[in-house]
């Protein structure tokens, strides 16, 4: 769920204590009326309008790496993402995977590209390739 911004908290705080009723200051893009509400309830608990902390796992690249992940595919549009990966700078944190970089291009809206994965085609009869007769054609295996 995508938290407000700080400075709108601000701004619809500053509103509710200016005399402005919630559903105005809720249409006036801060959000729904109920988020409103519990900034202002949040507000007369804590006396901040800061996020409160909240548990996850943490980030295991950097800024600096996020940085790096985000503008690689702009920069070398064929490039893979196990080469960004491969690639990607940090004394931090050395080795990232493929998919570390892949949650990081879905979180910019972008994408890695795709090695191209072909069949690779071979003779009935082993990896040589089909003998030819005197005309040409090839010669039928069963006779």
């Amino acid at each position: 769920m995508p938290r407000v911004p700080a400075h709108l908290r601000e701004c619809a705080l500053g509103r509710l204590q200016g005399g402005m009723r919630t559903a105005d200051v809720a249409r006036a893009k801060h959000g729904h009326v109920c988020t409103v509400r519990r900034l202002r309830q949040h507000y007369r608990e804590t006396g901040w309008t800061a996020d409160r902390p909240r548990s996850g796992r943490p980030r295991i690249t950097t800024p600096a790496q996020d940085r790096y992940i985000r503008t690689s595919p702009l920069r070398e549009r064929y490039r893979m993402a196990t080469t960004t990966a491969r690639v990607t700078p940090g004394t931090h944190n050395p080795s990232i995977s493929a998919q570390t970089v892949r949650n990081g291009l879905r979180e910019a809206r972008l994408r890695a590209c795709r090695p191209v994965v072909r069949q690779v085609l071979t003779s009935p009869m082993g990896t040589n390739p089909p003998s030819l007769d005197q005309t040409g054609l090839a010669k039928s295996v069963l006779h």
